[in-house]
């Protein structure tokens, strides 16, 4: 009878976790919508938009829900998946600051992508790297924030081609960029995780899974960008 009592339960248990699960989800995709909505007026002309969100801003665990706009209205791509962000969090907005550990809260377009692939299904601009490739991170350097390919008098700088798979794909955040400002922030980009807990030194960083999906979806055309940071500041718009 005990047995017989197991078998029945854990079916239920197994339909309680599905539902829990799915309620969880229905809520991050919820919280992305309102998210959009609310900064509708700077994403008018984006039809691909990925929403990056945290509930405490000092927390490096983020959500992250791809929407993609069908007859004027956004609807989901593909289901929300834990993220990664500045192991210090979000920074507020405007207040991004080199070497803070935090991630930039704003609205920002997505751009090229470096990859270790010769070759990749994606109608993304990408690039090969190879251990010549360099973002700038010295704020006293001319090509602070730039990519830079062979040698450079920069004290500092992010390798893009590393001894581990950070950076297999690896997307340009398009942050302090047109203009760059020295000091607010630099090499922000949406990369893979290599290993849980994901966080970064600033960046957005996603298992290789979903990275693959995003990358096979996102189309220039479409002006892919990117919202990220902290629920209370962006669920009243930007």
């Amino acid at each position: 009878m005990k047995l017989f009592n197991r078998f029945l339960f854990l079916p239920a248990l197994l339909f309680f976790c599905i539902n829990i699960a799915a309620q969880a989800d229905n809520r991050m995709i919820e919280v992305a919508l309102l998210i959009a909505d609310h900064s509708k007026s700077k994403i008018e002309n984006c039809e691909q938009l990925l929403v990056v969100y945290n509930y405490q801003p000092e927390n490096y665990s983020a959500f992250l829900v791809a929407l993609e706009r069908k007859e004027g209205s956004w609807v989901v791509k593909y289901d929300p998946v834990e993220v990664g962000v500045g192991k210090n969090g979000f920074a507020p907005p405007q207040k991004k600051i080199e070497g803070d550990g935090k991630s930039p809260t704003g609205i920002f377009r997505l751009g090229k992508l470096f990859t270790y692939e010769k070759h990749l299904i994606t109608l993304l601009e990408y690039q090969q790297t190879t251990k010549e490739d360099k973002w700038i991170d010295d704020p006293n350097s001319a090509d602070y924030n730039k990519y830079v390919r062979g040698a450079t008098n920069a004290k500092s700088y992010e390798n893009l081609f590393l001894n581990n798979d950070a950076y297999k794909y690896c997307m340009v955040i398009e942050y302090n960029t047109k203009p760059v400002i020295k000091g607010k922030g630099s090499a922000i980009f949406f990369h893979l995780g290599v290993k849980k807990p994901y966080f970064t030194a600033g960046c957005v960083a996603i298992n290789e899974e979903n990275m693959k999906l995003i990358v096979n979806w996102l189309d220039p055309k479409l002006n892919p960008t990117i919202i990220m940071g902290n629920y209370d500041v962006l669920k009243s718009g930007l």
